[in-house]
């Protein structure tokens, strides 16, 4: 897989939370809009998008990463999917 955008990143996270977790096809969710620090996302969804993120960025996601200190927002994510890519 060619290197991704950090912009790319967010927009297949956004529309996996969109679709997949909030079952909300056309939400849309904001780079910086809180995930699970507001509630948007319960722990079990998180697992799932921790699950998302390894099978379709091919990273590596530690358990104790699944917090808010780390992936409250997209940005967040995208950023550390970044750094373990490069």
């Amino acid at each position: 897989m060619a290197a991704l955008m950090t912009t790319e990143i967010i927009s297949i996270l956004s529309k996996q939370i969109a679709e997949k977790i909030l079952k909300q096809p056309s939400r849309v969710i904001s780079a910086d809009e809180a995930l699970i620090s507001s509630g948007l996302i319960d722990s079990f969804s998180l697992v799932d998008l921790g699950l998302f993120v390894e099978d379709t960025f091919g990273v590596r996601i530690e358990d104790f990463e699944l917090q808010a200190s780390t992936f409250d927002t997209l940005n967040q994510l995208a950023a550390l999917i970044q750094s373990r890519k490069s």
